[in-house]
């Protein structure tokens, strides 16, 4: 639903200004990213697809499952796995960990990611926070917008909707009632009040708004970046949903072939118009001779219609989306024989997919970093140029985009550890060899209780030893 904002008490004519340019924006891009969500669920009726050429219109309506654009950003999306940040010593701080922890931002960054390729980009809003520290959320383009700012190469405002109402004229749609604007200096908050909104200001000291997007494929034209589902790779999905109707709409004829039956009466041609399922399931036609025209009548079948050209062009489809999304034709639920089938051509093929996973995780990394130090500086009250250089830096850390087998890995684990001295004490080898944090936990747990049983064993050896040899050596015990 369009955003409109009527009169705000409070917020002055700058702020305002700034605002009714990103309402302006959130209203312009509203359209194409309900597009694009559609898209991304397949909920694509074939009245948006069709030709008017081989579809009936009476079949305008229908809507044709395709999971082809919900593949294209989840299978990347799954290559994108953020876990955590690491600092100098390798190890992120106690409050950072705090505020990770408190926010569940692992889990977070993945929904986060999804939208940032499905829309182009996802924003992520701070805020200070009494348990955490800071608190952290992400918003959609759905629900929020940005303006860019090309001389400091970030954004220069944004805005999120953080709360919403029923809508007073339709019980069944809801309107914002709270939302976030954040300037350089302030958050304002917007309550909606009736027709009115009222404006609160909350100040910090960042300096930049408490605001970071994350943005996907940016180009200098389109710095909030592109979506992965853009207008061509749409096409595409209205082309394979158009075969996928055509196929359906062939098989039903090749499973009920047409049937010709001539030079029958009149009587014998009604009973055949009034039961044409039985005649078509029947095991036996029968007929009597026409006793006007003496002829005897003639049974007979069309060609039976195939689907082959249907399957055909699929795999055609198929194979143009794997090479725009850089998927492989096996993720797009296509077999055909152009399938690899080693490991090794398998791996080839996804080569591109894995290129795209490195260049998201570069960029996220830097948001994400950025996001760190905001919520640091947020948590101790201070500046970002009043932060130490520990707390600059924390790096985002990713796992391997080409997801590796744990075979190859715990080899290569191996190889290192046979090179490198006490790697092999390292948690970084305990998930190479294919532990996850859990049980990495516990390894290190039993290792220590092992270690601590040892120690107390050989203490208690020592001590027995000590006192015997002490009885012998007393004077008169030989």
């Amino acid at each position: 639903m369009y955003l409109q904002i009527g009169n705000v008490i409070g917020l002055d004519y700058e702020n305002r200004k700034k605002l009714n340019e990103l309402v302006e924006v959130y209203n312009y891009h509203l359209g194409k990213n309900m597009k694009k969500s559609k898209y991304y669920e397949g909920h694509i009726k074939l009245s948006e697809v069709n030709l008017g050429i081989a579809l009936p219109e009476a079949f305008r309506g229908l809507e044709i499952g395709c999971e082809w654009g919900g593949k294209c950003v989840d299978v990347l999306a799954a290559r994108s796995m953020f876990d955590g940040f690491v600092g100098k010593d390798g190890e992120p701080s106690k409050e950072l960990n705090k505020i990770v922890e408190g926010n569940r931002l692992l889990a977070e960054y993945m929904k986060a990611c999804r939208d940032q390729l499905k829309y182009g980009c996802d924003f992520a809003t701070l805020s200070a926070d009494k348990e955490v520290g800071a608190k952290i959320r992400f918003h959609s383009p759905q629900t929020a917008a940005g303006l860019w700012n090309g001389s400091k190469g970030r954004i220069d405002c944004g805005m999120a909707i953080i709360d919403t109402a029923p809508d007073e004229k339709d019980k069944y749609t809801w309107t914002a009632s709270i939302i976030n604007l954040y300037t350089d200096n302030e958050v304002w908050v917007l309550r909606r009040l009736g027709d009115t909104w009222k404006a609160e200001r909350h100040p910090h000291k960042l300096g930049r708004p408490l605001m970071e997007p994350l943005i996907w494929n940016a180009t200098s034209g389109k710095p909030f970046g592109r979506s992965r589902i853009k207008e061509p790779i749409r096409r595409l999905i209205q082309s394979h949903i158009r075969t996928i109707a055509n196929a359906t709409i062939g098989l039903e004829f090749a499973t009920s072939p047409q049937k010709y039956l001539l030079g029958v009466t009149d009587d014998q041609y009604d009973a055949l118009i009034n039961s044409k399922f039985k005649q078509y399931v029947g095991n036996i036609l029968m007929s009597t001779t026409n006793p006007e025209t003496g002829e005897k009548p003639t049974y007979g079948q069309l060609p039976q219609g195939s689907i082959t050209p249907h399957v055909e062009m699929i795999r055609l489809l198929a194979t143009q989306f794997s090479a725009a999304t850089g998927l492989t034709v096996t993720d797009t639920g296509v077999v055909n024989n152009a399938n690899p089938t080693s490991s090794d051509a398998i791996l080839a093929q996804s080569q591109t997919l894995v290129l795209l996973a490195e260049q998201l995780n570069t960029s996220n990394g830097d948001s994400l970093a950025m996001i760190a130090q905001m919520a640091l500086a947020i948590t101790k009250k201070i500046s970002l140029d009043e932060l130490s250089e520990e707390d600059r830096s924390y790096v985002a850390h990713f796992k391997n985009p080409a997801m590796p087998s744990v075979a190859a890995t715990a080899d290569a684990a191996v190889k290192i550890a046979s090179q490198r001295e006490n790697f092999a004490n390292t948690d970084i080898f305990l998930e190479m060899v294919g532990f996850d944090q859990a049980d990495i936990r516990r390894i290190k747990s039993q290792e220590q209780r092992a270690r601590g049983q040892s120690i107390l064993e050989e203490s208690l050896n020592g001590n027995i030893k000590e006192g015997l040899e002490e009885i012998h050596t007393e004077p008169g015990q030989d």
